[in-house]
Order: structure tokens, then C-alpha cells, then sequence
């Protein structure tokens, strides 16, 4: 008899339908973090069916029609929506619908997006926004955002995603000091895009130069949309490495001082967290997602104000190197025990709905 009540206490497993269907070829951070927070071992024992789709038509049948009626056909099953938008028709499952969330420039920075950004993405977002039910955000500073355009009986919860170690920089040897006898070389990694804004940290280290600090910047990262004219004729201490394995990228994060971030706008930033497990200090502008993500580990700094930012980053450079690569590592440690208790309220709410957040206030942002 307790069995039989046990057993039947206990939630049957759900199907978890996730759109899949934007992902083709290399493997963005933002997509990397989608496959990781939903997969098979972080859900089980609910069934994961991702659903993918072989070109952008297919990607636009898979999220227009394909999903809705999957969640048609089975009454019990979750719609999870990691990358692009949901369509109306999928917001229309009300609170079988949820919505992850990286950030909310779609609406917020339209001077930052492509046209295919603006035409496709940007309608089903404002619409996921104003009518969606249930949305999981991947910081709190993303949460405040999302708060702030979206319905207000609206479920946001925190699924901060866990930082691997992509890279395998885990026992990445770090020099004790930076040597003046010896080039600054500073790292930066994310596709050439306006948002990104790499001619702030062109800006930056050509006044190093002009203070007589020998410094190169290296990008890792392909050329995305946008006009960049700095690509048209480089200067002397830029090296562009477009895209590179992580093989590449550790030989990179070796030999590299610093990295460095100028991007106007991140909802979490996850290249700032992954090379932290090499112990590679991060310098990163000043602002509330940057303060969320690097705690006291980085140094900020005004990508507005080249000449101030290249002070400051000297004077740390001299003095505080070693230091600053211990807290690297204590940093993404920090993180990814939140990501745990957050995976961890996601996995109750599966079985339990919105109850699991009742429970445990600290993973909601609540409404103002």
C-alpha cells in the first residue's frame, strides 16, 4: 500500500519538445549553452525530443507549424524554446510554452541587428513578450529586462547555464606577472558584429601603444553582419584569427595576458565565464550584467574613454596579474554552484510547476 502511494506520488515524466531547429553547422556559445541546459542527463528521467531541421525553410516550418501541432498531439507535453522565439501559435499553449532567454536587444538595441534579425526575430519576440507565460532567463540582469516587457502575471525564472570548460583550460599554466620586455597581448572572442564593439578595444590598445606599452589585440571570432571599417586596412597590432578550435583557442588563452571585452550590450557574456577556468584575467566594461557575471574578479572599465581605460589596465597589469588569475578560477567556480541550484529548480518545476518557485523565491524574478 505505501508503494502503491509513492509510486503515485511520484510525477510521471513529461516530453520536453525543444527547438532545435536553428542549429546548423558550427556551434555558437549561445547554442552550446541550449544543448547543455536541456539535454537528455540534466532533464532525465523527462523525455528531451529535439526537433531540427535541415535549412532555414525548414527551420521556419519546424517553429511555425511543426511544434504546435506536436504539443497539439500531446496534451502534456512542454515546448521549450532555447534559441529563437516561439511563434504565436506556440505562445497560444499558454503555459506549455516557455521561453528561454539570452537577452532582449531584439528590442532594445535595434541598431544592432541584422535585417534578418529585424524581420523574422524581432515580430515573434515582441509578441512572445507581450502574451507568453513562462520564461527562463540566464541571469538576473536578463530577468530585470525581460520584466520589464513582458506580461506581468508572467513566470521568470533564473536557469543560469553552467560554465564547462570548453577549452580545457583547467590546467592552463598562467605567468606570475606581466614582463614590460615582452608584448601585451590581449585576447578578445565573439563574432564581429556592431554589438560586440571591437573598434572600443582597437581604441584601447592602440593608447597602450601611444603610452609606450608594446600591446597586441587578437579577436577570435568570424565576421558576422555590420560594416567594419577597421577590416579594410587593419593596424599593425591587430591579429585576426576568425574562427578556431578549442585546441586553438587554449594555444591562444596560453599565451594572452588578459581578456578583453568592450561589447555595448551581453545578457551574459559566456566566453568572459569559460576562459576563467585557465585562471585568464578579464577586463570588462563597467554595467550591471558584467558586475552579475565576474563578481569582483575583473577589472572594469569605460570602453568610451580609450586613453582612461589603457591607464587603468596598466596600472593592473603591473600589479595585480597574479592575483587577478586566482580570482578567475574562484569566479566560475562561484557561478556554477548558482547554475546548479538553478538546474536543479528547473528540474522540481518539471515535476511540480510554478510550486518549485514558490519554494525557493531566490530563482524567481518577481514582478515590480
Amino acid at each position: 500500500m505505501t508503494a502503491a502511494l509513492a509510486m503515485a506520488a511520484t510525477p510521471a515524466p513529461r516530453r520536453v519538445y525543444l527547438d532545435l531547429s536553428n542549429l546548423r553547422g558550427h556551434v555558437t556559445g549561445i547554442e552550446r549553452v541550449a544543448l547543455d541546459l536541456f539535454s537528455d542527463a540534466n532533464l532525465a528521467p523527462h523525455e528531451v525530443r529535439p526537433v531540427r531541421s535541415g535549412g532555414v525553410p525548414g527551420m521556419m516550418l519546424a517553429q511555425h507549424l511543426c511544434l504546435p501541432a506536436r504539443a497539439l498531439a500531446d496534451r502534456s507535453a512542454l515546448l521549450v524554446f532555447p534559441g529563437f522565439p516561439p511563434s504565436p501559435l506556440s505562445i497560444a499553449f499558454g503555459a506549455r510554452c516557455v521561453t528561454y532567454v539570452h537577452d532582449t536587444f531584439l528590442l532594445t538595441r535595434p541598431e544592432d541587428l541584422s535585417w534578418k534579425s529585424r524581420l523574422y526575430m524581432v515580430p515573434s519576440f515582441a509578441f512572445a513578450m507581450r502574451f507568453g507565460r513562462r520564461f527562463l532567463v540566464n541571469s538576473h540582469t536578463t530577468g530585470l529586462a525581460v520584466r520589464d516587457v513582458c506580461r506581468r502575471d508572467a513566470l521568470v525564472a533564473l536557469l543560469r547555464p553552467g560554465v564547462r570548460d570548453v577549452f580545457g583550460l583547467a590546467d592552463l599554466a598562467r605567468s606570475a606577472a606581466y614582463d614590460p620586455a615582452r608584448p601585451l597581448r590581449v585576447l578578445a572572442i565573439g563574432t564581429i558584429e556592431p554589438r560586440k564593439d571591437y573598434p572600443a578595444a582597437l581604441a584601447i590598445v592602440a593608447a597602450l601603444n601611444a603610452a609606450g606599452i608594446r600591446a597586441e589585440l587578437h579577436v577570435v571570432g568570424r565576421i558576422g553582419w555590420g560594416r567594419h571599417a577597421f577590416l579594410d586596412a587593419p593596424p599593425p597590432f591587430l591579429t585576426l584569427h576568425g574562427y578556431v578550435d578549442d585546441a586553438g583557442l587554449r594555444r591562444l588563452a596560453e599565451s594572452c595576458h588578459f581578456l578583453l571585452s568592450t561589447s555595448k550590450a551581453e545578457g551574459l557574456g559566456l566566453p568572459l565565464l569559460e576562459v576563467q577556468h585557465g585562471g585568464l584575467p578579464v577586463a570588462a566594461p563597467e554595467g550591471p550584467v558584467f558586475s552579475e557575471v565576474l563578481g569582483s574578479s575583473a577589472l572594469f572599465i569605460a570602453p568610451d574613454d580609450p586613453d582612461g581605460s589603457a591607464a587603468r589596465i596598466l596600472a593592473w597589469v603591473r600589479a595585480r596579474l597574479p592575483e587577478a588569475a586566482a580570482a578567475s578560477r574562484a569566479n566560475v567556480a562561484r557561478w556554477n554552484r548558482l547554475a546548479s541550484a538553478d538546474a536543479a529548480r528547473f528540474r522540481d518545476f518539471l515535476d511540480r510547476g510554478e510550486d518549485a518557485y514558490a519554494d525557493a523565491p531566490d530563482g524567481i524574478v518577481p514582478a515590480s
